[in-house]
């Protein structure tokens, strides 16, 4: 299967922004359920415990990653169902992320904005994202899951000509 990459990358008074969207045919509150209900996160992302608010700290389990690991995420803002901002760090570094959620005569846009000091490792993270995001479509669908190997290596080269 070829997957063709969607990401842009946008340059910032701080470094970058890598933003890639989706688009579904549902109501902005059905797709912010899909990206903060951790019964429909671990659909394509992992589920997630703990007390849920803007300045509070979460745990995400990345049951799509190696050993599954795990990690704190920090809610940076929520505004339902518009707008959610989180932060986290882990031995890949520090990340900061928004998901923004518009909703247009019947099709709900999402936006995943990964806010980036630097394009270093944007040939890994780029294709991480198109690969989650289409784990998002085919939960939120029915659909298969789609393989990682579709996505990496095959669109690193894509993302690093980004930069």
């Amino acid at each position: 299967m070829t997957l063709e990459p969607t990401g842009q990358l946008i340059p910032t008074p701080t470094g970058h922004d890598l933003i890639l969207t989706r688009s579904y045919r549902a109501s902005a509150d059905d797709v912010w359920a899909s990206v903060t209900e951790p019964e429909r996160t671990s659909r394509w992302f992992g589920p997630w415990r703990g007390q849920a608010a803007a300045g509070l700290t979460v745990e995400v389990q990345l049951v799509f990653e190696e050993s599954a690991p795990w990690c704190p995420l920090r809610i940076e803002a929520c505004e339902p169902p518009h707008r959610l901002a989180v932060s986290m760090e882990d031995e890949a570094g520090s990340w900061s992320m928004e998901l923004l959620v518009a909703e247009n005569d019947g099709t709900t846009e999402l936006r995943l904005v990964h806010h980036l000091a630097s394009t270093e490792h944007l040939g890994d993270t780029g294709p991480g994202w198109e690969y989650y995001l289409d784990m998002l479509t085919a939960a939120r669908t029915g659909g298969p899951r789609p393989d990682f190997e579709d996505y990496y290596p095959a669109q690193k080269a894509y993302f690093e000509s980004l930069a």
